[in-house]
C-alpha cells in the first residue's frame, strides 16, 4: 500500500521537476505547475492520512472499542465508522494483515490475530525507538551527545557509498529507559543532503523527521546486519555497563524509493530490557 502510494508522490514529483526545467523555456507550462504541486501535496497527505488511521485501528483493536471481539465488523460498517472510503480501508487492512495483525478470511470476514497485538516490540516493522521503550513498558528519553561534521573513513564510505573523505554529519544519541541507558546509536548521512539551515535541536527529533523536514527526503525501506558484540571501552562507557559485556548490535542503511541511501546508523541495545520480535509468514 504505501509503496504504492510513494511511487505515485515521486512520479508526480519528478514530472513536477521536468515541467519546471521546461517552463524556463516555455511560457505555456505554466499553468500546470500550481496543479501539479497540489496533486502531489494531496496524494502525501492521503499517505499520512492512511498511516493515521492504521495506527488508529491498531489502538481500537488493542485497548479501543474491538479489544475484545475476535474479529472486525464489515468493511462497509467499519469503513462508516472510521469515515473513509472502502478502497482506503482496504488498503489499511491490506497493510495490517501483511503485518500479521489481521487475518482476512473469505466468507468469514477480518480475524483480529491477538497473539500478534500483544508482542510489545517487532523487529520486523520499522517503529521509532522511543514507541518501543514505551512500549516496553519504560518512560522513553533522548539525550543528543554530540553532532559533528567528519570525513567519511573506508568503513562509512562503503556503507553510504560516497567516495572516502566526502563530509558526513554523524549525530550520536543515547536513550534511556526509566532513567537508564538502554540504546546507544550513531547516526550518519552526507552533508551535501541538507537543503535548509538547521540546529542541534532540530536533531533531537528521529532522524527520518530530520531528513524529511531538512533535507526533503523520505525513506522507504532498510537493510539492517543484527550480530552480537562486546561493548568496547567507548560504548561501555556511555551505557555504563562494564567493558566486554554483550550488546545486540544493528547496522542499519536506509533507502528512499529509488534505491538510493539515505543513512547509515549504528546501534547498541543493552541486553535485558527489550523483547524482541520478528513474524516470519510462511508463503
Amino acid at each position: 500500500m504505501y509503496k504504492r502510494i510513494a511511487e505515485r508522490i515521486v512520479s508526480l514529483s519528478n514530472m513536477y521537476v521536468e515541467i519546471q526545467k521546461t517552463f524556463y523555456y516555455n511560457q505555456k507550462w505554466k499553468w500546470v505547475l500550481p496543479i501539479l504541486r497540489r496533486r502531489v501535496i494531496a496524494i502525501e497527505n492521503e499517505m499520512y492520512s492512511t498511516q493515521s488511521i492504521r495506527v488508529r485501528l491498531l489502538a481500537e483493536m488493542r485497548t479501543g472499542i474491538f479489544s475484545k471481539c475476535d474479529r472486525l465488523p464489515r468493511e462497509t460498517l467499519l469503513s462508516e465508522n472510521l469515515g473513509i472510503s472502502r478502497t482506503q480501508l482496504r488498503d489499511v487492512l491490506g497493510a495490517l494483515e501483511q503485518e500479521g495483525f489481521v487475518t482476512r478470511r473469505l466468507g468469514v470476514g477480518t480475524l483480529i490475530n491477538r497473539h500478534v497485538l500483544e508482542v510489545k516490540s517487532r523487529m520486523d516493522i520499522e517503529a521509532e525507538i522511543l514507541d518501543i521503550i514505551h512500549n516496553n513498558g519504560y518512560q522513553p528519553e533522548v539525550l543528543v551527545l554530540d553532532v559533528k561534521e567528519v570525513k567519511a573513513n573506508d568503513i562509512i564510505a562503503d556503507k553510504l557509498k560516497v567516495k572516502e573523505n566526502t563530509p558526513i554529519i554523524k549525530v550520536s544519541k543515547l536513550c534511556l529507559a526509566d532513567g537508564i541507558p538502554a540504546l546507544y546509536f550513531q547516526d550518519m548521512f552526507e552533508v551535501g543532503k541538507i537543503k535548509e539551515e538547521y540546529s542541534k535541536e532540530d536533531l533531537k527529533s528521529p532522524i527520518f523527521h530530520f531528513l524529511r523536514e531538512k533535507c526533503g527526503v523520505n525513506t522507504y525501506m532498510d537493510l539492517t546486519q543484527l550480530k552480537a558484540v562486546a561493548a568496547d571501552e567507548e560504548v561501555a562507557n556511555i551505557l555504563k555497563i562494564p567493558q566486554g559485556t554483550p550488546l545486540l548490535s544493528m547496522e542499519e542503511v536506509d533507502y528512499d524509493i529509488e534505491g538510493n541511501i539515505v543513512f547509515y546508523s549504528k546501534q547498541y541495545f543493552v541486553n535485558g530490557l527489550f523483547e524482541q520480535t520478528v513474524l516470519r509468514k510462511r508463503l
